[in-house]
């Protein structure tokens, strides 16, 4: 394993430090780090609360800053948020308005955000995101994984409670927007967990994971790798196969990276999408390409799909200051 590291146990502090430093003007450390709130709060706002495993920065405290995020919690890597840090986030944050979770539906994320739902002493509500089409809603733990498309979540509605508008609206807000998204990833190599120095799982050099999560773990198939141009349409064939009708009409296209691919390959990706998207008749009026959900140092991206109308583009056009995101 190579890694720049000075423990397994400290990893987590140490970056965590660093980030805050390097970001004073837009973000604060909690108390014991068990969250990254915005410098200066608005409590006047229904404030949004996220969190989730390390290891995919800059998901989720890089997108803390105004127009977004009020507060992050980071748990260890790929391990959920105890409830306490939720908790002591959302008092922080938290105003008259209510505070809104925003959770993956990975089993522990929502154990826990739940559980910190009911401890809280203010008004809250939750959205779940679930826009991993390689899984079955039925058949995977609590039903499809909430991945890239958790970004696009919390951009759009963080422009609506910075607007004001209400909890209940930014509740409706991001269902709506769960709605209309849809990912799907693919790895061409594992990453390794500090704590285990040794890469989660195998590929042979001709073999990728379809539909890998941003854990590492298995979606569709393992496949034998080919050509971009073929990547991409299997990708975009599921997520288009995925809305169960015939779509059209403006669009946000996000191809995030793993962590490990350079940005040459994304554009490549994002070209290569985009042209067998308008062939199918949607039309890309937004993008977003680089490295937002990662998975350490994998290797591989993820294709998200989002179907705009003019007031979520005009919300996805809003200004952010979050600290590690780049619009």
């Amino acid at each position: 394993m190579k890694k720049f590291i000075n423990s397994a146990e400290t990893m987590l502090a140490e970056s965590l430090d660093g980030f805050a430093a390097a970001h004073a003007n837009i973000v604060a450390l909690g108390g014991e780090r068990k969250f990254v709130r915005r410098r200066e709060p608005n409590l006047q706002k229904v404030a949004l609360v996220s969190g989730g495993g390390s290891g995919h920065e800059p998901l989720h405290v890089g997108f803390v800053g105004k127009g977004m995020l009020d507060a992050a919690c980071p748990g260890q890597i790929f391990t959920s948020p105890t409830p306490d840090q939720i908790v002591e986030a959302a008092t922080a944050v938290g105003g008259e308005s209510g505070v809104l979770f925003i959770v993956k539906n990975y089993a522990g994320d929502r154990m826990n955000f739940e559980m910190a739902a009911e401890i809280f002493e203010g008004k809250a509500a939750s959205i779940v995101t679930n826009d991993d089409v390689a899984v079955d809603r039925s058949t995977y733990s609590t039903g499809r994984r909430g991945v890239a498309g958790t970004l696009v979540i919390e951009k759009i509605v963080g422009a609506a409670a910075e607007k004001g508008v209400d909890l209940e609206g930014c509740v409706q807000l991001g269902n709506d927007v769960n709605a209309r998204t849809r990912s799907i990833g693919v790895a061409l190599t594992s990453c390794t967990v500090p704590a285990a120095g040794t890469p989660t799982f195998a590929l042979g050099e001709n073999e990728m994971e379809m539909g890998v999560g941003i854990h590492g773990e298995p979606g569709r198939r393992r496949v034998k790798l080919t050509q971009a141009n073929d990547i991409a349409d299997e990708m975009i064939s599921a997520i288009v196969n995925d809305y169960e009708g015939r779509i059209s009409g403006p669009a946000l296209l996000l191809i995030n990276g793993f962590g490990g691919t350079p940005s040459l390959e994304l554009y490549l990706m994002y070209d290569a999408a985009r042209r067998i998207l308008e062939k199918r008749g949607i039309a890309i009026s937004r993008s977003l390409v680089g490295s937002y959900v990662t998975s350490l140092e994998m290797a591989g991206c993820s294709m998200t799909l989002t179907m705009l109308d003019d007031k979520l583009t005009a919300l996805w056009d809003d200004p952010v200051h979050a600290a590690a995101l780049r619009w």
